[in-house]
């Protein structure tokens, strides 16, 4: 569909009562291939430091990594100094739901699950993706909950389809979250990114069918959900202010990619 026919078809599903995405978030393909090349750094970046994390080594080293690699590709770390957030990565360990700050004082153990999340900048163009790390003997249940959160990624993927609803994305990943026995964290969730790290639309997935904007081809969004082992409730660490904890100190893990809908479906671009 040519821009123009989008916008007219945007502004009958507008006066149609649904959410719609303002055309200045909707990428070209120009644009798109600018964030797939974000992208591709982001993913190297990560594939680098996941295969390097073990036993004893502290967040703070995962971090370096991520700077100095981020850096030998040729991208600038998104996170760093962002809003004041002091470092390259978050790095989220067990019952650190997200943004954990990378410190020398938390000492990866055996057992323990983290979640390394980075952003990229690239000619100008962000990407965000995550990935999850289970250090030595994790528990079996903690296993499956590492498990279960990377499924809702697939789940959540197979409802990105063009003129759908990012309500039907967020009710199939809680559907398969609660059917597994765990639950979904509320209060944060995706969001549109490619020209800022933080762009509409904000993605919930505790949505109901029907509901949430349209997804048009063009939208880039994150798909991130994250899947707690107990209740869904948080707490925000007062001393840091940035990293959120579950409530009840249980595990929680989260997966993300960064997606683009397509004319036919989506793409992963990072």
């Amino acid at each position: 569909m040519t821009n123009e026919q989008i916008e007219r078809r945007l502004k009958e599903l507008k006066k149609l009562g649904y959410i719609v995405p303002n055309m200045k978030i909707l990428k070209s393909r120009v644009q798109l291939d600018g964030i797939k090349a974000s992208g591709d750094i982001n993913s190297a970046v990560l594939d680098y430091v996941v295969s390097k994390v073990e036993i004893g080594m502290s967040t703070e080293e995962i971090d370096d990594m991520v700077f100095a690699k981020t850096k030998e590709l040729g991208g600038i770390p998104g996170t760093l100094n962002y809003e004041g957030f002091p470092k390259s990565s978050c790095t989220s360990i067990n019952d650190q739901i997200c943004h954990g700050v990378p410190s020398k004082k938390d000492i990866l153990k055996d057992g323990d699950i983290v979640n390394i999340d980075i952003t990229t900048i690239y000619n100008g163009y962000y990407s965000d993706s995550s990935r999850m790390v289970m250090v030595g003997n994790v528990k079996e249940e903690t296993k499956k909950l590492v498990q279960v959160a990377k499924e809702c990624i697939e789940v959540g993927l197979n409802e990105v389809k063009p003129w759908g609803f990012l309500g039907d994305m967020g009710h199939a990943v809680n559907e398969h979250a609660k059917k597994n026995g765990f639950s979904v964290v509320r209060e944060v969730g995706g969001h549109g990114v490619g020209f800022a790290m933080h762009e509409d639309p904000f993605v919930s997935y505790v949505s109901k069918k029907g509901t949430e904007m349209v997804m048009v081809p063009g939208m880039v969004f994150t798909i991130e959900p994250m899947i707690n082992m107990g209740t869904c409730r948080i707490r925000m660490d007062r001393q840091n202010g940035w990293t959120i904890y579950t409530k009840d100190g249980l595990p929680s893990a989260q997966w993300e990619v960064t997606v683009a809908v397509t004319e036919d479906g989506y793409e992963i671009l990072a």
